[in-house]
């Protein structure tokens, strides 16, 4: 028997079990939203744990799942990978040895690689497709070196409300439900009436050492004992994002700081690296990461309590100490070009219409002046490095390149901040 065909023969057998398993997920969505609740992994009958396929030998298991995660790559192939995943328990632990974060691999194959650092050596590329008839914002993964293509692999969703004295995007790993009561949310951003401040949410805490700001006004809906306690409830800072006052643009372009309160400044560092990642999660993965079309009418309004954004952001304190700063992001100075008449940044063809959204963020720290230098001369230091870019190609069509020590979900709420009217700076 080959290979490709016991890999066929696995996701037949597991194929009843996925449409079960979301034909439960779908009935339990539809109920009453203060009865509602969804079924995870835990949730299942151990049907398939008695399968043929759970008695593998490991040995036999081991090779079987690491030539196929070889194999494929890229998407869609690496649906495959999930599919293994999800067969039973020792297949699903299997996988987790055998696949690396995207940190060391640069590929995004389970949906808990969106809070992971991106790669070190290299960036994944991405792009962002606006709609403004319904105010989202579809992230998705390049598929082809082309800039301006018809589809791609679907990542995240944002959806953009304003309110009277902010603006909030929630985000999704649902491309339609863009909710923060589905079980597809993950976190949000929220901006201040000026456009100039914005605040990053997530739903998981951050590691014991960051410096995290004092959270606000928890919204009622989410302290709610009728919620399903599988609908993630925490609302977590993790970043802050500044934007410099320039009234009429008098200051020339737009200037920006991020604080990163999830991410230690010592990360860029030799040997460094980003605590409190998470671990696979225990959503059902056969409808993980599922592709749409940019044609697909996207119309789903949010529901949730909005707070002042005074209280949500909290007085940041002064004092912080030198061990665990977090990771502080400023967008690189671009040049006045004289033959242009306009500000010119190198986005290495990854970005061909002028706007005045396009940045590239690097590392607000210098260098230790007592770093080794000989050793590699010509190598560029972490600290120089492009860690995220973000420009226009089309009518609503922007790319976005992230590398280590962002995640995807990070990156993409950055973007969306660059989205948002700014009053006072521009």
């Amino acid at each position: 028997m080959s290979f490709r065909s016991i890999v066929r023969d696995v996701r037949d057998s597991i194929g009843s079990l996925s449409r079960r398993s979301f034909d439960l997920r779908l009935s339990g969505h539809h109920r009453d939203k203060s009865h509602g609740s969804f079924y995870d992994l835990s949730d299942q009958p151990p049907v398939i744990q008695d399968s043929c396929w759970a008695n593998l030998p490991p040995e036999l298991l081991f090779d079987v799942v690491r030539r196929l995660e070889e194999s494929e790559s890229t998407w869609p192939g690496r649906k495959h990978v999930v599919a293994c995943a999800a067969v039973c328990r020792s297949w699903r632990s299997m996988c987790k040895d055998i696949v690396r974060n995207p940190e060391f691999c640069g590929k995004l194959t389970f949906p808990v690689s969106l809070k992971q650092p991106g790669p070190r050596d290299g960036t994944i590329q991405c792009f962002i497709k606006r709609d403004k008839s319904n105010l989202t914002y579809h992230l998705f993964l390049c598929l082809s070196p082309a800039l301006l293509v018809e589809n791609g692999k679907f990542l995240l969703s944002a959806k953009r409300t304003r309110r009277t004295t902010c603006t909030e995007y929630v985000i999704s790993m649902d491309a339609e439900n863009i909710s923060r009561s589905s079980n597809t949310y993950i976190g949000k951003l929220r901006s201040n009436f000026l456009g100039t401040k914005f605040i990053i949410y997530d739903t998981q805490p951050p590691h014991t050492g960051a410096h995290v700001p004092p959270p606000g006004r928890t919204s009622r809906r989410f302290t709610s004992k009728k919620v399903s306690p599988k609908v993630p409830t925490g609302s977590y800072i993790i970043s802050q994002i500044t934007y410099e006052l320039n009234v009429l643009g008098t200051r020339g372009p737009r200037r920006m700081h991020c604080v990163m309160h999830s991410i230690p400044d010592s990360a860029l560092e030799a040997g460094g690296s980003v605590p409190g990642q998470p671990k696979l999660l225990s959503r059902p993965l056969e409808d993980s990461f599922r592709s749409i079309s940019f044609s697909k009418s996207l119309d789903h309004s949010t529901d949730f309590s909005s707070a002042r954004f005074s209280d949500i952001a909290g007085g940041s304190t002064n004092e912080e100490d030198n061990k665990g700063k977090p990771l502080v992001l400023k967008n690189k100075a671009p040049r006045w070009h004289e033959q242009l008449q306009c500000w010119c940044l190198n986005f290495r063809g990854r970005v061909t219409v002028a706007s005045v959204k396009n940045f590239q963020l690097i590392a607000a720290t210098q260098q230790p002046a007592a770093a080794p230098t000989t050793s590699q001369p010509t190598s560029q230091s972490d600290h120089d490095k492009i860690i995220l870019q973000f420009g226009k190609v089309g009518k609503d069509m922007f790319t976005m390149d992230y590398r280590y020590p962002l995640s995807a979900f990070q990156a993409f709420a950055i973007c969306l901040s660059s989205f948002d009217t700014k009053l006072a700076c521009e």
